[in-house]
Order: C-alpha cells, then structure tokens, then sequence
C-alpha cells in the first residue's frame, strides 16, 4: 500500500493547536506569511482560534520542520535570538562523547545558553531526584507555552535516545497558567503536571543520569536526518525496538533471515519495523551484522563445530554466504579466525 499525503497525517488528534498558534504568531513578527507551512500539514487557518481544536504528531512534525525552515529558526521565534538550522543538532553532536548521560545533559544545558541567553537550562541532582530546570528571562509572552514545552520535551526525548531507555517522568512544572486545554497536557507530558510554578523544569530518579550513553556517530547521523519525533513524539518504550530485534535475532535465527520473519515476531509491519528502527538510528540490517558476527565469534572460538554449523547457529541460509559475511566483517575467514595463537581483534 502508497502512503498518500493523507494517509501519512493521519493519527489520532491529541497535540491542542495553542501550539501551532504561537507558531503563526513567529511568522506575522518576522512578516512572513504561515499559509505554506499550514498547508503542508493540511492545518484549516479557521481553527486556529478554537480552543478545543486538536492535531495529530504528524501534522505538529509536518508543521514544525516548515516554519523551521522558513524562519531559519528552529526555536520557532520562542528565543529573542533565532536558532539557524542545525543548531539543536550541534548541541547534540557536543554531548554525544559524554560517558553518562548525566554529563550529556550538563553539557546541552551549559551550551544551549550560549546560543539561547534568554533562556537558562540547568541540572541538578539531590539524593534520588534530578530535575532540568528551565527559567526564561523576559515578561510573560504568548509565546511561552510553545517554549517552554518544546524545550522540555526536546531535551527529554533527547535524553532518553542518549541512554536508550524511556526515562519515566515523576512531574512536570510548567511557568504559566493552566491553559482552556489543559487537558491535552495528558498526551505532551506522561506524568503529573503543575501549572504557574516560577520555572519549567522536569523531575525524575537521579538514577538515570547514571547510565551510559549508548549512541555513537553513526546513530546520531541518523538521528539528524529525523529528530523531531523526539519532541513530537514521545519517546515510549514500544519505540524502543533495537533491544527487541537484537533478543529476536539472537533467539529466532532461523525464522529472521527476511525482515518479514524479523517484524512477525514483532507482531508489526515491515514498513512500520524499518521507520522506527531510522528513528532509533539504527537499520535492520547493522543489527543482523552485529548479532551475527557475535554469535559466530563466539561459536568459532569456543566450539569445535563445523563451520556450515556455525553459519546456521549464526542464521546464515549457507555456508559460502556466511564465509563472504564474516570476511567482509573481519578481514578473516571463519578458519582463520579460529586458528590457534591467533588474537581476533578488537
């Protein structure tokens, strides 16, 4: 089945259009028309106004990468400074070397406030609770709920892909006053959420700064070529498939050799397996490599069995086609590599 423009859009409609609103409102200070961007996530311009009107995560994407790119602004007009395209992505490669995620965020943190001085982003732990606090220096403006909600939920999804683990919010606190939808706060932010607090902050278990962070280069690259559903989106432990494609590789060699065999046992669509699995930055096809080459390796190390034997433990439908793989992996045949007085390298 083709996906139409229609059809991509689609989704339930839980993102309350206040959002898109403030949106419109960057464009008419910068006398920019916003009729285009509205059109690409066929947004009606009447609705703008009604209180009750809901979009879905694709058309908030859809919206928001235009005015981005119109704006050359990927604050959307939130910060007295625009954000040139690439920004939020700069700040990301700055703290992908970090050892913890702790560290990551202390680095955006620090580092957003050279780009954004209007805005203040700071870490802070205390015995089991870490909160990212966000304080806006300026008056109360109609732009602070796209603001403050963007940043937060960019630096929490982002936060989670950095640790490759949904981290679990415990409250929210918001720097305004509860808005007339409220109650779509539900769909932005899983967890309790206090309105007219003195700053934006996020609250969670000081455990998660802990944990390493778990992507590289390559993933981040990745991630760049698709990041809004970060913020869009919520970053929901069913997204996060790598780990489950790695335990079905892993465990069902023999029914994943197609990405078909790999999405049954998913119980998803091969379409749907190979979208989130971009988001994640990953490819199915890196992790067969990965789960492969580690089975094989262990199998020809620590085993004496025949190599056709180690290609099928490994998944391979035949013995030349694991020879092939495994060379192009190691620079080694699986003979060579388990040869006596050899070191496989690292």
């Amino acid at each position: 089945m083709i996906e139409t423009p229609e059809s991509i859009l689609r989704g339930p409609a839980l993102t309350p259009i206040s959002l898109v609103r403030a949106m419109v409102m960057a464009y008419r200070r910068r006398g920019i028309d916003p009729a285009a961007a509205l059109a690409t996530a066929q947004i009606d311009p009447g609705r703008l106004e009604d209180p009750s009107a809901r979009i879905t995560a694709a058309q908030m994407e859809r919206v928001s990468e235009a005015a981005m790119r119109e704006l050359d602004d990927e604050a959307l007009g939130c910060f007295a400074r625009p954000l040139p395209w690439g920004s939020y992505g700069m700040l990301a490669r700055a703290s992908l070397s970090a050892p913890t995620l702790g560290l990551a965020l202390k680095r955006w943190c620090r580092h957003h406030g050279l780009i954004a001085p209007d805005a203040t982003l700071t870490l802070s732990r205390q015995d089991q609770e870490a909160r990212l606090t966000l304080t806006l220096h300026r008056e109360p403006d109609p732009m602070d709920e796209l603001c403050v909600v963007s940043v937060l939920r960019n630096i929490h999804g982002l936060a989670s892909w950095y640790a490759d683990s949904r981290i679990p919010l415990r409250q929210v606190q918001l720097p305004y006053p509860a808005p007339p939808h409220v109650a779509a706060y539900g769909a932005l932010f899983d967890a309790p959420v206090l309105f007219d607090a003195s700053a934006g902050a996020l609250e969670f278990h000081a455990q998660y700064l802990d944990l390493p962070v778990r992507r590289d280069e390559a993933a981040m690259t990745q991630l760049l070529q698709r990041a809004l559903p970060l913020t869009v989106r919520s970053f929901r432990r069913d997204r996060l498939l790598v780990q489950r494609v790695r335990q079905v590789l892993a465990d069902h060699p023999e029914k994943t050799h197609s990405a078909e065999g790999v999405a049954a046992l998913l119980h998803t669509s091969v379409r749907s397996l190979h979208r989130q699995l971009q988001t994640e930055g990953a490819s199915l096809q890196s992790l067969k490599d990965e789960v492969r080459l580690q089975r094989a390796s262990e199998l020809l190390l620590r085993t004496s069995r025949p190599i056709k034997q180690v290609a099928e433990a490994a998944g391979f439908r035949n013995e030349k086609s694991f020879a092939r793989a495994f060379r192009a992996w190691t620079g080694r045949t699986p003979s060579e590599w388990r040869q006596p007085g050899q070191t496989p390298p690292a």
